[in-house]
């Protein structure tokens, strides 16, 4: 059997080091052909020494010369590619059997779609894709004919409790829930929250992931993200998604038939599972996370999500129902007051109003959300709006 060729978009970030542990379990199965990264350039150096793609990207000129300068020292045959054109290459790129979507934000965005077109089975981890893109990145999905399969926790769980003919979805949902385990300040007195430093932010109490989407977990934007990705996802009305907290994060999320059964995915809280789930489908390989304990589960709980101390999470649900676009809008306005956040010029309850003041300003032309170019000139508008209403907060 040929082993799948792998390309990594965003191969040092958690999800891409935990896609490369499990391919490193299964040498015989899979090779990796590309690797990209944003720029941390020694972790890339070292990950292109052990597993010597054909090519390597990045998308400052300046690291990839080093980058390029390092590999030929060390002897390795590697081709360091730059720029964000790059990756849409390495994505469609004809030997290229299978895309890990793995970049964070909207920048993911363009490669996914070139991996869309070109028939990729894509393992979508890159969440933004679907709430910048939507209707555009599903009718990629489509015109190209390959495969798309979810990667986030939730939506593979949603996957799984599907059958694999998408035709029957239509007459077996209800509705789905996904679930959230609320994030560090679940239980925190909201007037409090104010006071949050990154760092608090960015502990997450069963998830290892980056900064960026620890944060949008802490303010359950993260959730809101995945509601309007599942609509795309599994072509949902905004009313047949919902969302409940479940702190152990050991249920994933449920499927509800239309005879109002139950259906549900569990295991331990590792990205290892989808991620071997999506690079094996239909099969199941082994995927190095640990085996559920259920003698050790001390409960399974369950409660509401509080939109008082949330209220970005309904956002999901408002964008949903508003113009074409509005979507673009939020996760393009969450990411500059997320990285505000990070670096210290924004409090974290002013994340909240940043996004929302977005949703009210940021004017939306007809038909902007049909096309690639519209999507990204809505997206770099709202971020300089965005940003000039950081830097207000910040004075």
């Amino acid at each position: 059997m040929a082993r799948q060729r792998i390309c990594i978009l965003g191969s040092t970030g958690s999800v891409g080091v935990s896609t490369l542990d499990v391919l490193a379990r299964h040498p015989e199965r899979f090779e990796v052909f590309a690797l990209t990264a944003h720029s941390r350039i020694d972790e890339l150096f070292a990950q292109c020494l052990q597993w010597r793609p054909r090519f390597a990207a990045l998308p400052d000129a300046a690291q990839a010369s080093e980058l390029q300068r390092r590999l030929r020292e060390a002897r390795s045959g590697t081709e360091v590619l730059v720029g964000a054109a790059a990756l849409g290459e390495l994505a469609s790129h004809p030997d290229v059997d299978t895309v890990m979507a793995a970049i964070v934000g909207a920048a993911g965005l363009a490669p996914c779609l070139a991996a869309a077109r070109a028939g990729k089975r894509l393992l979508l981890a890159n969440k933004e894709a679907l709430v910048v893109g939507g209707a555009l990145f599903m009718a990629a999905v489509r015109e190209g004919g390959g495969l798309l399969l979810p990667i986030d926790s939730e939506h593979s769980a949603i996957f799984q409790c599907l059958p694999e003919d998408r035709r029957a979805w239509k007459t077996r949902i209800d509705h789905i829930v996904l679930t959230a385990s609320g994030g560090p300040f679940r239980t925190r007195d909201p007037l409090t929250l104010k006071n949050v430093t990154p760092d608090e932010a960015c502990a997450h109490p069963n998830w290892v992931m980056g900064r960026k989407i620890s944060v949008d977990s802490a303010t359950m934007m993260n959730k809101a993200l995945e509601v309007i990705e599942a609509r795309w996802l599994f072509d949902l009305a905004p009313e047949q998604i919902r969302v409940v907290i479940h702190p152990q994060s050991i249920v994933h999320s449920m499927v509800v038939c239309r005879d109002n059964s139950v259906l549900a995915q569990l295991g331990t809280p590792d990205m290892r599972v989808p991620i071997a789930f999506g690079l094996s489908f239909p099969e199941r390989i082994e995927s190095g996370a640990s085996q559920l304990d259920f003698g050790s589960l001390s409960q399974l709980s369950f409660e509401p999500p509080d939109f008082t101390r949330t209220p970005g999470l309904q956002l999901a649900w408002d964008t949903l129902r508003a113009a074409p676009g509005s979507t673009t809008v939020l996760n393009a306005a969450n990411e500059e007051a997320v990285a505000a956040f990070l670096a210290g010029t924004i409090r974290f309850d002013q994340i909240h109003s940043v996004n929302a003041l977005m949703l009210e300003s940021v004017a939306i032309g007809a038909g902007e959300a049909d096309t690639l170019d519209g999507l990204m000139a809505l997206d770099a508008r709202t971020r300089h709006q965005a940003v000039q209403r950081v830097r207000q907060l910040a004075t």
